[in-house]
């Protein structure tokens, strides 16, 4: 089932990065909904989600830059 309006799944869940807020459907404008998430839970847990897919891209980069200062 999609949004009539934004063609985006209306079953699914979003955060809201500009209230902290968990929608259910594509309720916010797109620059502050993160998602889509299957459950309540899973779109509360955004943030977190967010830091810690950060950390692991930043300590792969770190990572790839010492292997190349070892050669």
């Amino acid at each position: 089932m999609t949004n009539e309006e934004t063609g985006l799944p209306a079953d699914q869940w979003w955060f809201n990065s500009r209230t902290g807020e968990v929608e259910h459907g594509p309720e916010s404008p797109s620059i502050h909904r993160i998602g889509p998430f299957d459950t309540q839970e899973e779109a509360a847990r955004a943030p977190q989600k967010l830091q810690e897919r950060a950390k692991a891209w930043a300590d792969d980069e770190a990572r790839e830059n010492n292997w190349g200062e070892r050669s």
